[in-house]
């Protein structure tokens, strides 16, 4: 190919003007090197384009035919680059959240940011926390989010909310008039917890540490929802975050229970590889995630 993009701008912005001096002028080039612009791309196509009369130079019937032809390739030049330009503003996203957040707390973000990135492609996956960690460091999604701090060099938290656990208890279970359990009711009464790599099981190990050894883990799921329906038929007492529990207490059909004297607070987070390209719609998504918080943490 003897030609450039450069030679068929100037070419058309002389046919345009029908002056070699105002077209430089409006590509911000000096006459000469428009006007050596001109007669290099006559030059390797043994063609001349224009007839001068005076000080304009017309169009001759090759450069008529021609006019056409380069103005259709340069507007598909222009929409090339304008989708070039654009890609990176689509908002393409993948997503790495815990259980909890992704289950009850991304959804709530996805409707405005596609306000904003209509066109977006936003892929969630859902793991504990151990392996939204793993798919971050191994760039499997452009953002893991996180109910647990956790130590590498490699990965960058990133504070996003706190959060608390809450025991609770089905309407009709013994303990559900009681309130507020001291040890000796920790220890006789059966428990239905998350697995040991998920973040509200780190936060409740951590928070009963001396107890563990006496305290009776009934059943472990990966899953909330199969948590509360299990603690509903009465087969024990579980411990989730309120994010998943709100709506259950307040319809009556889950009862919370005070834990004397346990801290079961925590703090979620972003995870980000420590080394990695910066990506617009990463930071418009922690930006969405950390102006819109819940109702229950609002003023966090």
């Amino acid at each position: 190919m003897n030609y450039t993009l450069r030679q068929l701008r100037i070419f058309l912005a002389i046919a345009r003007h029908e002056n070699v001096s105002r077209a430089a002028a409006e590509l911000n080039l000096s006459q000469s090197a428009a006007s050596a612009a001109l007669q290099t791309f006559e030059r390797n196509y043994g063609v001349s384009l224009f007839e001068r009369q005076g000080n304009k130079l017309k169009l001759n019937p090759v450069g008529h035919s021609l006019r056409k032809e380069a103005e259709t390739l340069m507007t598909h030049c222009e929409q090339f680059e304008h989708t070039l330009l654009r890609h990176g503003d689509l908002g393409h996203l993948k997503v790495g959240a815990s259980f909890t957040i992704g289950n009850h707390l991304v959804v709530r973000y996805l409707a405005d940011y596609l306000q904003a990135y209509p066109e977006a492609d936003v892929d969630l996956n859902t793991a504990n926390t151990p392996e939204v960690v793993h798919k971050v460091l191994n760039y499997e999604v452009d953002v893991g989010m996180i109910e647990r701090e956790v130590q590498h060099r490699d990965l960058e938290l990133i504070p996003w909310m706190d959060d608390e656990l809450v025991v609770f208890c089905s309407a009709d279970h013994p303990l559900a008039k009681k309130k507020v359990l001291g040890n000796r009711e920790i220890k006789s009464a059966r428990w239905i917890l998350r697995e040991p790599d998920s973040g509200a099981r780190h936060t409740f190990d951590r928070a009963l540490a001396e107890l563990l050894p006496e305290i009776t883990i009934y059943r472990e799921f990966r899953h909330n929802e199969a948590i509360k329906s299990a603690v509903e038929s009465g087969l024990g007492i579980g411990c989730l975050s309120q994010v998943v529990l709100h709506n259950d207490i307040r319809n009556g059909n889950l009862v919370p229970l005070k834990l004397a004297k346990r801290d079961m607070k925590r703090r979620f987070y972003f995870a980000l590889p420590r080394i990695r390209h910066s990506k617009p719609a990463v930071d418009y998504w922690i930006e969405l995630c950390r102006r819109q918080l819940p109702p229950a943490h609002s003023s966090i």
